[in-house]
């Protein structure tokens, strides 16, 4: 049984018990989220594709954590005038265990 679903503009396809790392907000270790924009549901025969989303279908998944991409660098540069910029950014996400996919 999977599901794939939508999260912050990114889909993601996913099963029970797998870490999926999601966009950060507002949460805690051990706080529940739901994710309610289900595109596709398949478990065996039974699949059901969204127009554009699939109703009766929910997603639950639990903050097991906080963590960090690995550390961009930019650098800006302008020729001949001895401009330079240099910046980093290292994105935080939470990692969410996916616990229940339930179709009614």
């Amino acid at each position: 049984m999977y599901a794939i679903i939508r999260d912050s503009g990114r889909q993601f396809k996913v099963t029970e018990g797998q870490t999926v790392l999601v966009d950060e907000r507002v949460a805690q270790v051990g706080d529940r989220i739901d994710f309610p924009e289900v595109l596709l549901y398949a478990a065996g025969e039974d699949v059901r594709i969204g127009t554009p989303l699939v109703e009766n279908v929910t997603v639950t998944g639990e903050v097991t954590g906080l963590t960090k991409a690995d550390k961009l660098t930019v650098f800006k540069r302008k020729r001949r005038k001895g401009s330079r910029t240099k910046a980093g950014h290292r994105q935080r996400y939470l990692e969410v265990v996916i616990r229940e996919i339930k179709a009614t």
